[in-house]
């Protein structure tokens, strides 16, 4: 199964002699480099959904953390241990 991660954007720079969007995306406390090139508007403090890589869509921060959510009780989320900040509240749920 293919998935998207939510993550938030911390920084964006551009890269390869200023052709390509790149961002720093948070994942739960685990930062990985994400290409924005198909979300041109997308800017720091944005939620994305990434995808190998490439951040392919804009999500609103609550659909984030109840996608994050779902995706740790599943156990889809591999090496993103450290989730807690992340996920909504308890008593949220």
């Amino acid at each position: 199964m293919c998935l998207a991660i939510p993550g938030k954007i911390k920084s964006i720079e551009l890269q390869h002699n200023g052709l390509v969007r790149m961002a720093k995306v948070s994942f739960g406390g685990i930062t990985k480099e994400a290409s924005l090139e198909m979300l041109p508007d997308a800017k720091i403090d944005d939620y994305v959904l990434v995808h190998v890589g490439v951040a392919i869509s804009k999500v609103n921060e609550e659909e984030a953390k109840k996608t994050f959510k779902y995706l740790e009780e599943i156990g889809e989320l591999g090496e993103l241990e450290d989730v807690e900040d992340y996920l909504p509240e308890k008593d949220e749920q």
